[in-house]
């Protein structure tokens, strides 16, 4: 929550109370999607770093900063000089807003998928922007406030931690008539909170002004500031050993419900092979009873020896006898090479199954994965590194695979191998690709679990789906990029076809971009 608007509405005061009459000094970026401003007063200093990256917008507050000798840039010269004299947070948005006593104003808008830093000298002047691909928050300004949920719906502020607090006090079992009070009570909590909250949820530090999970600290609700202070690095520090164990964790529960699915299925294979009639039985009997069949015969009644019982056997009238047997013990061979390859199988499956399910254990238990150099070597300790498990997929998946950047792309090999990958293999989340209007390779990129492909994964996948497609030799080709739930195989189509209900489609040249020049 330190980007919702409940607790902006309580830091924008308290910075107004430290800030005001500061003046910028610097204004400068020295790391990617980072803007660093270093104000004064009189002989104090006070230091704002906005982490304006997609994946962990921020406002830090760091009580000192060394700028970098190298590799920094100054940014909006026109800040500097600039003396501040309020901070406000935006009518129920997570945007905060600096004004200077000139007129001037500098806004942080924090949204998760595209913060911003945005400054405009004068009402009239125009508009710089940190991140400059983003031309709409040229025009950005505050809106009036929404209007009040329909019943039954909670207010767009309340997502997330607020709306989980609400569940777990009984909410979705509360009568229609009681749940306007339990949101009024949760409320006035965000409106005047007693204590902000460092909390450990589902495996991620965050800070929340209710208490939620595990509780790693607390803060007196007059302290956002101590509160964002102690939040933003440790949420740095941890963010990479959480983000990777929580990846590892959703891979391996992949791996465990795939594996016992797999050995389900082939369990139920084995008990029906085992309670068919047996081809060398059958093979027997014709063997046994060659003189009581008539020449032509569509079919013979035997008595069985194993159950003392009659048994009608089909026949072939245009096939000897002796020749159906032989056909039978044929069968009776590969039934036996079958078996012995559904138990193998079987055996690898449970193994795998438990495999997965001990480590998930270990994830939970052990103190060294605390660590992320722990996590990372007892990951590479069981060949759960995503190399060693890209090279591992190669080596078993029946399919062209391909590592890049941490995602696996598969490349099916044929019709009935495209079938294979897009209807079995491929997860709903799962990225689907192909040339448009002409046949060639289905292509999957694997999904993982909080993270969007990046742009240079999705753009080497659409050239693989050129390159194996009829376009190889077009200068561009127009490949179709869907999730794979938006893929289904309609009745009775030919091998390799599919309909798509949903599509963008990108242009490419078709290559393969990893194969070495």
């Amino acid at each position: 929550m330190h980007t919702n608007y409940y607790f902006l509405r309580q830091l924008a005061p308290a910075l107004t109370a430290q800030l005001a009459g500061f003046r910028v000094a610097v204004c400068f970026s020295q790391e990617k999607d980072e803007l660093v401003i270093g104000l004064v007063q009189d002989r104090q200093e006070y230091w704002l770093k906005a982490q304006l990256g997609a994946n962990f917008p921020a406002l830090a507050l760091p009580e000192t900063f060394q700028r970098a000798r190298s590799n920094s840039v100054d940014l909006f010269p026109a800040l500097l000089g600039q003396q501040v004299e309020t901070v406000v947070v935006w009518p129920h948005d997570r945007v905060l807003q600096v004004n200077f006593r000139s007129g001037a104003r500098l806004v942080f808008k924090l949204y998760g998928p595209r913060p911003n830093a945005i400054f405009r000298l004068a009402p009239e002047a125009p508009t710089q922007l940190f991140q400059q691909k983003l031309l709409a928050d040229a025009d950005l300004r505050p809106q009036a406030a929404p209007p009040l949920p329909a019943p039954g719906k909670l207010p767009p502020p309340l997502a997330d931690l607020p709306l989980r607090y609400l569940r777990l006090h009984g909410y979705d079992a509360a009568p229609p008539e009681a749940r306007p009070r339990l949101v009024h009570q949760v409320l006035a909590q965000l409106e005047t909170p007693a204590h902000y909250f460092l909390i450990q949820l589902d495996g991620r530090t965050r800070l929340s002004l209710l208490p939620l999970g595990e509780v790693l600290k607390t803060f007196a609700g007059t302290e956002p500031i101590a509160a964002l202070r102690y939040f933003v690095p440790l949420a740095l520090g941890r963010r990479a050993l959480e983000t990777e164990a929580r990846q590892l964790r959703l891979a391996l529960e992949r791996r465990a419900d795939e594996a016992t699915t797999a050995a389900a299925h082939t369990r139920n294979r084995l008990h029906a092979l085992a309670h068919e009639a047996g081809y060398r039985h059958t093979a027997d009997l014709i063997m046994a009873n060659l003189h009581a069949i008539a020449p032509g015969a569509a079919q013979v009644e035997v008595l069985d020896y194993l159950s003392n019982a009659p048994k009608t056997i089909k026949l072939k009238p245009t096939e000897k006898p002796q020749r159906t047997a032989e056909n039978l013990y044929r069968k009776a061979k590969n039934q036996q090479i079958e078996e012995r390859e559904l138990t193998a199988r079987l055996a690898r499956r449970e193994a795998d199954a438990f495999f997965a399910l001990e480590r998930l254990e270990e994830l939970d238990t052990d103190p060294a994965l605390a660590e992320l150099r722990g996590l990372r070597n007892w990951r590479k300790l069981h060949g759960l590194d995503p190399a060693q498990a890209a090279a591992k997929a190669g080596a078993e998946l029946p399919f062209k695979v391909f590592e890049d950047r941490g995602f696996t792309i598969l490349v099916g090999r044929n019709a009935q191998n495209n079938d294979l990958l897009t209807q079995k293999y491929a997860h709903k989340d799962d990225l689907w690709l192909h040339a448009k209007d002409v046949s060639g390779s289905h292509v999957v990129i694997r999904h993982r679990a909080g993270q969007a492909v990046p742009a240079p994964v999705l753009e080497h996948a659409a050239q693989l789906a050129a390159w194996y497609s009829k376009r190889q030799n077009d200068s561009l080709c127009p490949v179709t990029v869907t999730p794979k739930k938006f893929v289904r195989k309609p009745k009775g189509a030919r091998p390799g076809q599919v309909k798509v209900e949903r599509e963008d489609v990108m242009l490419v040249k078709p290559a393969n971009p990893f194969e070495r020049e």
